[in-house]
């Protein structure tokens, strides 16, 4: 690619050790390269390796063989440039939202008002104002989810690691949350790694689409959406996101056969 670099994988492999010394090879001389700005969705089989790649980049997980690079320098261990958002929400449930989203913010030396004049700022923009103390029990499964968005988006990390969080909404709760995603990097153009098992998910939110093979997992394909900036509704009912759909599912299903099959 000749953009300006967000993320390299160049060479990687990880495997996980097994209980009586056979471990598992997750990840195979993986390579990948993903510009600055864009939204990158990674696709994939189950148990192709989809999140320990997103971990890898995250630097939650030591790279075993290999390089990955961001602008900031070679990852070794999660830092400031990268933030991540969980399937599972991982907002602390004694804290308000506001305070879940302040946070982060404590440990960059900020002042107290500057804080919480950012979180508010965030809070706002993932449209959550108004329920800034409320804790998390009280809130819906899509509003914890902004809440969690806001708090990664405060400290402003170059780079957005989000690992299926849309995966325990209910259907129309996803796509509201999908268009505002959508909205968010639109108006923030962070570097966006989101990992899901939807296809028409990452059809309508991505950039560019890795294809992952059956475990272990590299990237088989790459596929430029080419939908533009600005979706809605009316992207999903066009032709290009239809056939779009259909080619990535195929590809999709190929590897998926492949590995019941045991072929990696």
């Amino acid at each position: 690619m000749t953009s300006e670099f967000g993320i390299k994988v160049e060479g990687v492999s990880h495997s996980y050790a097994g209980r009586q010394g056979a471990g598992t090879l997750a990840l195979k001389e993986t390579n990948l390269e993903i510009a600055r700005n864009e939204f990158h969705a990674l696709l994939g089989p189950s148990g192709c390796g989809k999140s320990t790649l997103l971990y890898l980049i995250g630097g939650f997980i030591p790279v075993q063989n290999g390089v990955i690079r961001t602008p900031a320098g070679e990852v070794h261990r999660p830092g400031p440039d990268r933030g991540i958002v969980f399937q599972n929400f991982a907002l602390f449930p004694w804290k308000t939202v506001l305070e879940n989203v302040i946070y982060g913010l404590k440990k960059q030396n900020r002042s107290k008002e500057e804080c919480e004049e950012r979180a508010r700022h965030f809070i706002k923009m993932v449209q959550l104002g108004g329920f800034e103390n409320h804790f998390p029990s009280q809130l819906s499964g899509g509003m914890q989810q902004r809440a969690a968005i806001a708090r990664t988006l405060a400290v402003d990390p170059d780079i957005l690691l989000m690992d299926e969080p849309f995966g325990a909404l209910d259907a129309q709760t996803r796509r509201v949350m999908q268009e505002e995603l959508r909205s968010i990097w639109r108006n923030s153009r962070k570097t966006v790694v989101f990992v899901t098992h939807d296809v028409h998910e990452a059809v309508f939110l991505a950039d560019r689409i890795s294809i992952m093979s059956a475990r272990p997992g590299r990237i088989e394909h790459e596929i430029e959406t080419g939908l533009g900036l600005d979706r809605d509704d009316s992207v999903i009912e066009s032709k290009r996101f239809i056939e779009l759909s259909e080619q990535i599912w195929r590809l999709v299903r190929e590897q998926a056969i492949s590995a019941s099959r045991g072929e990696h």
